[in-house]
């Protein structure tokens, strides 16, 4: 289960750095491989659902997880704004995982 979202998660981060490139170079190259990306990541979650992440655990974990390294990426490396709700949300979020753990 953690395998497959672990995957899940490191393709779909990928995917979204390549669309952010395409969004600021207009290269058809960084959609394509943002599209290709976007497919192997989506072939994880099904790797992830067979193993037993569950669509609404496996879901919340993904989604967070995707969020905030999102989020990170876009103000460290592309110096993206961001506000106390967004950190709050990311706290929020965080909490629910550990949540879900338990």
């Amino acid at each position: 289960m953690l395998v497959g979202l672990s995957f899940l998660i490191v393709f779909e981060v990928i995917a979204d750095i390549l669309a952010k490139e395409y969004s600021l170079r207009g290269s058809w190259i960084y959609a394509v491989a943002a599209i290709s990306a976007y497919i192997v990541a989506n072939s994880f979650w099904l790797f992830a659902l067979r193993s037993g992440a569950g669509l609404a655990r496996g879901s919340i974990i993904f989604g967070i997880a995707q969020a905030v390294l999102a989020v990170i990426i876009g103000v460290v490396y592309y110096k993206e704004a961001y506000s106390i709700t967004t950190t709050v949300g990311m706290v929020f979020g965080l909490v629910s995982i550990i949540l879900l753990s338990v």
